[in-house]
């Protein structure tokens, strides 16, 4: 993707810029081809098996952070290897079962290929969060050439979406750290939706199964 891969990261710089493009043109093609499988699964199952689908680059800072976190050195060699979610997708599916759904569709998508897998929903956080990552490349144009380009997708349901969302700017966006009994709580409250939300899904498959 560049020449000298092992140059320092300097986020002002037009090689970040330029690489910031070609992330956020990879994302705009997994994007459509998305927004197309949710509008035909739509039509073919009578309801949104996708709720909705947001998008979004992660920032210069925060990717920095990561990587400090991580204890990478800071090149653009360490950037392009290890940190697989500078592009993003989330899909947010009404229930559990059409995750299923959708996962069985992007794996057989022909412009992609699956390079990593994490299941959080047969194997939670210890934090309570669930939800199921998919890493792919998808081959970008740049100067005559195609170079695949990391993409990753989130799926979730819209109980874990709810969870995970809130745990996240309670956790991450104020300045005040959550207390242990809080943290806990939150653990908790996320197997109370899990099982709320499979009770709804038995009605649901129960419902499906009079029609």
């Amino acid at each position: 993707m560049l020449t000298n891969n092992l140059v320092p990261i300097n986020t002002k710089g037009q090689t970040f810029q330029m690489l910031m493009q070609i992330y956020e043109k990879a994302q705009n093609q997994v994007l459509e081809e998305l927004i197309q499988i949710k509008e035909g699964t739509s039509k073919f199952y009578g309801y949104d098996v996708i709720h909705y689908i947001t998008s979004r680059i992660k920032t210069p800072k925060s990717i920095i952070g990561k990587m400090k976190k991580k204890n990478y050195e800071l090149n653009y060699q360490n950037l392009i290897d290890h940190i697989n979610d500078i592009a993003g997708i989330r899909i947010v599916c009404p229930l559990e079962q059409d995750i299923s759904t959708i996962v069985t569709i992007i794996e057989n998508m022909p412009n992609i290929k699956i390079i990593k897998v994490k299941d959080y929903l047969t194997k939670p956080k210890q934090s309570g969060y669930s939800g199921y990552h998919i890493v792919v490349q998808t081959p970008v144009k740049v100067k005559e050439k195609e170079i695949p380009v990391k993409v990753e997708i989130q799926l979730r349901t819209i109980a874990m979406d709810f969870w995970a969302t809130n745990e996240h700017k309670m956790k991450y966006k104020t300045t005040k750290k959550i207390s242990l009994i809080d943290s806990k709580k939150l653990s908790i409250y996320a197997k109370v939706l899990q099982l709320l939300e499979s009770k709804i899904a038995k009605i649901y498959q129960k419902q499906n199964n009079m029609a």
